[in-house]
């Protein structure tokens, strides 16, 4: 039977089963030759999508952005001093009002309970660009990232995120790991592992793919025979930058650097969501190094720049993926 997610809200993975996921990842293949090829698939024109920022982004919007004027569709961004959403005005009001305005609505931002409610309330699809909790347009451009990369297929490989793994990037990949057939591995200390009841759910799930979810604290244990080791940065945005202090020296042990690449498969690769505290060439990694005397945090340069590194496919891979999740959905 084909499938259809038209009308669908994209809020967690949760929602979706693992024939859904992989449509997602297969429809963003097809987006990604066309755009690569030049060909035009404004194949949704005539309608119009607003997108709900409060926290900022690079390729959260530049994605939404370019994907959205490559389908036909008007695009409206509404930065966090452009609404009156959750000040002067309730979630459910502003889903009510932009959802008799517009054809779809992303939200980036902060809780989970956010997004579900403008779900609920605005009548047309609602994407999660980004909440605490969950990460859900990052898997799909992960997975395609994954498949571009192991083209004998992703089913058995070994994920490893490596860091903070109670974050909303590794939530997702423990999500959607699970549902395909990967076999996920949580490494970092105990004290930030992913919840026990999504640990519960995931492995749950994952006994039904094939695949397995295992948490460790061992980088050795985690990372021998790795197929993808997958980190992100140590404070996520919004959180009081009082954490660095306590972040650097619980997660120092679980950089990315040259011993753990030596550990992985001969084939296995580096992949980051970004931004990436690797240099000094930014305002808080040139902070970070005054204040605490490190040059580099969640992975090394050398990592960063190396042979075994896909951060830019995957960054790419945002858009088409995006694509994908939009016109699935409102097409």
């Amino acid at each position: 039977m084909p499938i259809s997610l038209s009308g669908r809200n994209y809020l967690k993975l949760l929602d979706f089963t693992p024939d859904e996921i992989r449509y997602l990842i297969s429809l963003a293949r097809q987006f990604k030759s066309l755009k690569l090829a030049g060909t035009p698939h404004r194949y949704l024109e005539g309608k119009n999508i607003v997108l709900l920022f409060e926290k900022t982004s690079t390729r959260t919007r530049c994605s939404f952005e370019v994907a959205g004027h490559d389908l036909g569709l008007g695009v409206t961004y509404l930065d966090p001093g452009s609404s009156q959403m959750g000040k002067k005005e309730s979630i459910e009001d502003t889903a009510r009002v932009l959802g008799r305005m517009f054809d779809g609505i992303e939200y980036r931002g902060y809780g989970q309970e956010i997004v579900e409610n403008l779900a609920a309330h605005a009548g047309v699809p609602v994407w999660n660009g980004l909440t605490n909790e969950f990460h859900p347009t990052q898997m799909i451009a992960d997975m395609l990232t994954l498949e571009e990369n192991f083209p004998e297929g992703i089913k058995g490989k070994k994920l490893v995120f490596m860091g903070d793994a109670e974050n909303n990037v590794a939530n997702s990949l423990m999500v959607v790991c699970a549902k395909l057939g990967l076999h996920f591995v949580a490494c970092g200390p105990k004290e930030r592992m992913p919840k026990a009841d999504l640990v519960a759910t995931c492995r749950e799930l994952a006994r039904e793919s094939g695949g397995s979810v295992t948490l460790t604290s061992s980088v050795e244990e985690a990372c021998t025979g790795a197929d993808v080791v997958y980190t992100d940065i140590w404070v996520s945005m919004g959180e009081p930058a009082e954490l660095w202090e306590e972040r650097i020296k619980l997660l120092s042990p679980y950089q990315v650097n040259s011993r753990v690449i030596d550990l992985m498969a001969p084939t296995g690769i580096f992949m980051h969501c970004l931004p990436a505290f690797h240099d000094t060439e930014t305002t808080i990694g040139a902070e970070i190094a005054e204040r605490f005397g490190i040059t580099e945090m969640e992975v090394t340069d050398e990592v960063f720049r190396g042979s075994r590194s896909r951060v830019f496919d995957e960054a790419e891979n945002r858009m088409h993926s995006i694509k994908a999740i939009i016109y699935a959905t409102l097409k």
